[in-house]
């Protein structure tokens, strides 16, 4: 997941309409679904982090708020979210403790242990980024994990293509705002971040394409490796974990 900074609410107040939270959102965050990266121009929705089923009184608080898919939001459901049981992307370097996989597979990240590596596995099973369509009961549920995968086997190879090609025209400056345009277009942070790995200053170009990635202060500035724990510059409530 894509590591995020949402910055002071706008308004001074609770929003009395939570819906109208979206466009700043998207503002600050991008159209993307703060948990599965990909981009959504529609059907993006403002993401209640504590159901506000559960949390009547956190149903406008900007703090509460990040970006979702329908199929994010409909596997995270209306469950409780223990923040310090759960790597988010407002307040956790969320990049640092998942993997991205050429076959379009999430999971925790290999140099977890201990609990860090629990919250990453209960973060996982929280949002279903992991999600089999093999262990999937209902036909909808197969085809949107099968969708899913899909698009991230197919970001990769994009993905791939421009890295090839930016090492094959070396100071293209051209190629390298086309590549970062496709980036940004795509979604799917993570998978670029990943298959650019070694490439900093790509890599720096995609920090700062993404809305909302730089200000986290998750990725160090001159070599792009992930800060960690995260700085948690707004000190969210259970954040900094990793």
């Amino acid at each position: 997941m894509r590591p995020v900074r949402r910055g002071p609410s706008p308004i001074s107040h609770d929003f009395e309409d939570y819906r109208k939270a979206k466009e700043p959102l998207v503002e600050r965050l991008g159209m993307y679904c703060s948990y599965c990266e990909r981009r959504l121009p529609t059907s993006l929705h403002v993401e209640h982090i504590q159901p506000k089923s559960l949390h009547p009184d956190l149903e406008g608080r900007w703090e509460n708020f990040l970006l979702a898919c329908v199929n994010c939001n409909s596997h995270k459901r209306e469950r409780d979210v223990p923040f310090t049981d759960v790597f988010l992307p407002d307040r956790d370097n969320t990049f640092a403790a998942f993997e991205y996989s050429k076959d379009g597979r999430v999971d925790r990240s290999g140099s977890l242990r201990g609990r860090k590596l629990g919250i990453a596995l209960r973060t996982l099973a929280l949002i279903g980024l992991d999600r089999k369509a093999k262990d999937e009961t209902d036909d909808n549920a197969k085809a949107v994990a099968l969708d899913l995968v899909s698009q991230r086997m197919q970001t990769w190879m994009k993905a791939e293509v421009a890295r090839d090609d930016l090492q094959a025209q070396p100071g293209n400056e051209a190629l390298v705002r086309q590549v970062v345009e496709l980036a940004t277009s795509t979604g799917f942070f993570s998978i670029w971040m990943t298959v650019f790995e070694g490439d900093t200053a790509m890599r720096s170009r995609l920090i700062d394409a993404f809305a909302g990635t730089r200000p986290s202060g998750c990725f160090e500035v001159a070599t792009t490796r992930p800060e960690s724990p995260a700085p948690n510059p707004d000190a969210l409530a259970g954040g900094g974990k990793i």
